[in-house]
């Protein structure tokens, strides 16, 4: 069996995703420090490392099966660590199962520094993990992305650095968490035909492509129209309004989705990793805003 490098290993993760996860963790610390006397920083940090850890085990399980499914091939777009030979099946699900009995070990850690109501937060977690690809191959992927890396990680954040679940960082979760979904939406919409080949039904295969764009248009503009809500209804500060200069990368990546025929998926090849940056971006700003609004009330 061929030796891999400590960098093989990490690629194999996808490290390119993992603000999917981490940013909605550091979005919400920093907007409950404006709510809330004390943070827990230490748990802060602790629940970051310990999504992206969840993450990577989720990341290495989906291509694990992917691959067993041939839904990843190597005339696919999908991932190459499998599909090019570089690793073989088995590495690659002992390495999602490691991280997996890692991150549930962190898990445990932190479900003893704060209290009971982390471990139903952490068993979802590990659910969203095992049975998203199957959820996937039936259309309900984008449902659970939704769960793992929008509605969970804001309530366990809450939890453990506030040692209450805020309810108000809902309104954190659904414009973070639908342009994380639309991180998928992209890659399914670019796989429409191979994943058609491999007997597996996306959300976006029943949609169809034109839908299909249109959705993911929905999902990447929303965001800005939600902000201005939020600062109406007294949730985010008029700082906020600050994530508008992120808005051309949005507005870039729709007209790309649509300058893509169908069966022409060239042109979206990379769409997904573009939509993650954006995810990164949009994330990183709303943070700053909520850090201004407490270092100059």
């Amino acid at each position: 069996m061929k030796k891999h490098t400590f960098k093989e290993w990490l690629i194999a993760t996808r490290p390119w995703s993992f603000p999917a996860s981490a940013m909605p963790v550091i979005v919400t610390c920093v907007y409950l420090y404006g709510i809330y006397p004390e943070i827990n920083w230490l748990n802060g940090l602790w629940a970051l490392v310990n999504i992206i850890v969840f993450h990577a085990a989720g990341n290495t399980w989906s291509d694990y099966l992917d691959y067993r499914k041939g839904v990843d091939t190597p005339d696919s777009f999908g991932v190459k660590t499998l599909t090019s030979g570089q690793f073989q099946a088995n590495e690659i699900r002992a390495l999602s199962l490691w991280l997996l009995g890692i991150a549930t070990l962190m898990g445990i850690g932190l479900l003893w520094r704060t209290g009971a109501l982390l471990w139903w937060i952490g068993l979802g977690g590990i659910l969203c993990t095992l049975l998203y690809p199957y959820l996937k191959y039936r259309a309900f992927g984008d449902v659970v992305i939704f769960i793992a890396y929008a509605l969970l990680p804001t309530w366990g954040t809450s939890y453990v650095v506030a040692g209450v679940v805020d309810m108000q960082v809902l309104w954190l979760a659904v414009p973070v968490g639908l342009i994380t979904v639309a991180i998928l939406h992209a890659n399914n919409t670019r796989d429409i035909e191979t994943d058609r080949h491999a007997h597996i039904r996306t959300f976006a295969m029943q949609t169809g492509n034109r839908v299909a764009k249109y959705i993911y248009a929905a999902e990447v503009l929303l965001p800005f129209l939600w902000i201005p809500v939020g600062i109406a209804m007294g949730h985010f500060p008029l700082w906020s309004l600050l994530t508008f200069i992120v808005l051309p990368l949005s507005v870039g990546n729709v007209k790309t989705i649509w300058a893509s025929a169908d069966g022409n998926t060239d042109v979206i090849a990379h769409l997904d990793e573009k939509t993650a940056q954006l995810q990164l971006a949009f994330s990183f700003v709303l943070s700053v805003t909520f850090l201004l609004t407490v270092w100059f009330v």
